[in-house]
């Protein structure tokens, strides 16, 4: 399984930003029937973070800190997961990672980052007052 993120950036806040999550591998084995594809951020000086999810069946996850201004979508065709991130806050500024597993339909447990065992390298979001 490989993840690569894409779209990160300066951007002022009020502004949007939208990234990318190529994957590729997680059609490969049944283990991968219904995964879940998410993204994670590390803030300065915290730990890493759930921020969105999806599920290969269409259902999706938020955190509370950003629902109604993110939304995360797939494009099976393409093999993408994008984040659009509107009405970014300077909180909003870290290391954004794209992370990919099997697991099962449980906010609880698709929300930790210590379960997922797939991740990108992560890219920079930088959002200036």
């Amino acid at each position: 399984v490989q993840l690569v993120e894409s779209g990160g950036g300066p951007v002022q806040a009020g502004g949007s930003l939208r990234l990318s999550c190529q994957h590729s591998g997680l059609d490969s084995d049944d283990y991968f029937d219904d995964y879940v594809i998410g993204w994670f951020r590390r803030l300065p000086g915290k730990e890493r973070e759930g921020v969105a999810v999806i599920r290969r069946s269409g259902t999706t996850y938020y955190a509370p800190a950003v629902k109604g201004r993110f939304i995360i979508s797939s494009d099976d065709a393409k093999n993408t997961v994008d984040l659009q991130m509107n009405d970014l806050k300077p909180e909003d500024s870290g290391v954004y990672y794209c992370a990919a597993d099997g697991l099962e339909d449980n906010f609880n447990i698709v929300m930790v980052p210590a379960n997922y065992n797939y991740w990108g390298r992560g890219i920079q979001v930088s959002v200036s007052s």
